[in-house]
């Protein structure tokens, strides 16, 4: 959806926090190391778990309705929350919450083609076309090109996006199928020649699934489901497209609208048709943790196709991309890896440490808020980075200039 200018919305209800410390089921690694040279203390300080929910209680009188945090941290489990899930029933938000992640799709997505290249299946450096034959008109953009946004085709949600809620509107309840969202990217002009440069597309990971389903001959709801969610034992996640509702318990989510002051919309029930093997999967922040960390600690694919996933180009201020997978390096000098999800009424950061030692996932449930998306990234400075010191709180904060949606429209 279109970024706008930072707006405040109105939080319905009393707020309310909570800090829980309890033992996790399946206890993670505590992270020991983190990527050499980027913190001379070489272990993570303790999260900040005041700064945490000074951060959600921020979010609140921003315009988010609710917003949660979850920490999963050598086998303790740190959960804070503010705010409503329902802004009718006045239900508080918490962790049990499912919600829609956005683009942190974008990982689960590419997890499972490089699994294919582990099965031979499917070469990185080979053109898309060979698996796909015409659906691109340049033969020479790879997979590669595809997974780490360099392919140069445009992204068809800037034009759909346009206007937020009207946009989102007319394709709530729409069905795409991949082939007629990749014909909409090619309408207009590539942004750039193949492995000229990275321009996030949200089009890139549409042509993703596609060759997940050629490859596989099966849906990418199997194959999320046999490869990732099963072994996992991810209870909350699921690829639910092209049906409308979030299964379970689950946090409502609510759009920001262009005009200042104008009412949030519930935007919770959609087909999310528009995104696909971009941004369509539920989840919840306990899943997240779980997935990240199996990922990062090398439990999902080999060692030779997680290396590849983190070769970096630049991405933006203190990021870089790799194929799939942010990294984000935050201001204590720690870099955590993983993805942003933005899709219409739900913010998401999901990162964990270099070796999945420690994961945090939060949420906000609102969007289309320059404000509220960059106070979120702020859960990601108080999990990784601790209190901070004086000099680091004179520190200018890095600002999201986009959303994952949309990304060629700035913030004004």
């Amino acid at each position: 959806m279109a970024s706008a200018m930072a707006r405040r919305g109105t939080v319905v209800g009393a707020v309310l926090l909570s800090l829980l410390a309890v033992p996790a089921q399946a206890a993670p690694r505590e992270s020991t190391a983190i990527e050499a040279g980027t913190t001379a203390a070489g272990t993570l300080p303790k999260p900040d778990l005041a700064g945490l929910r000074g951060v959600l209680r921020k979010a609140l009188k921003q315009g988010a309705p609710g917003a949660m945090a979850r920490i999963d941290d050598g086998g303790t489990v740190r959960l804070a929350a503010a705010g409503v899930a329902n802004r009718k029933t006045l239900r508080a938000i918490g962790d049990a919450d499912r919600f829609r992640i956005g683009s942190v799709t974008k990982v689960f997505t590419a997890t499972v083609l490089l699994q294919l290249v582990d099965e031979k299946k499917l070469k990185l450096g080979s053109s898309v076309n060979r698996y796909l034959p015409g659906l691109l008109p340049d033969g020479r953009i790879t997979v590669r090109h595809v997974l780490s946004h360099r392919s140069g085709l445009y992204d068809y949600t800037n034009d759909m996006f346009a206007r937020t809620v009207p946009g989102f509107e007319a394709v709530r309840t729409k069905v795409f199928t991949p082939r007629q969202l990749v014909e909409r990217s090619l309408r207009r002009p590539r942004t750039n020649a193949p492995g000229a440069a990275y321009s996030y597309s949200n089009t890139n990971f549409v042509v993703a699934g596609m060759l997940v389903e050629k490859l596989t001959g099966h849906s990418l709801r199997t194959e999320y489901q046999n490869r990732i969610i099963n072994p996992l034992k991810l209870s909350d996640t699921f690829y639910a497209h092209p049906g409308t509702k979030i299964p379970g318990r689950h946090a409502r989510g609510y759009l920001t609208p262009d005009q200042a002051g104008a009412a949030l919309v519930d935007a919770t029930r959609q087909t999310v048709s528009w995104a696909q093997g971009a941004g369509a999967l539920i989840s919840s922040t306990r899943d997240l943790n779980t997935f990240l960390t199996a990922l990062l600690s090398g439990r999902l694919t080999s060692a030779a196709q997680l290396a590849r996933m983190q070769r970096w180009m630049p991405a933006g201020t203190s990021q870089a991309y790799g194929l799939g997978l942010r990294r984000r390096n935050l201001s204590c000098g720690v870099s955590v890896y993983g993805h942003t999800g933005a899709v219409q009424g739900y913010y998401t950061y999901a990162f964990t440490t270099k070796d999945g030692g420690r994961s945090l996932s939060a949420l906000a449930n609102t969007s289309n808020n320059g404000e509220v998306l960059n106070t979120m990234l702020g859960t990601l400075e108080s999990a990784f980075c601790g209190k901070r010191t004086k000099a680091a709180r004179g520190v200018a904060a890095p600002v999201e200039r986009h959303e994952d949606i949309a990304p060629g429209i700035a913030l004004d």
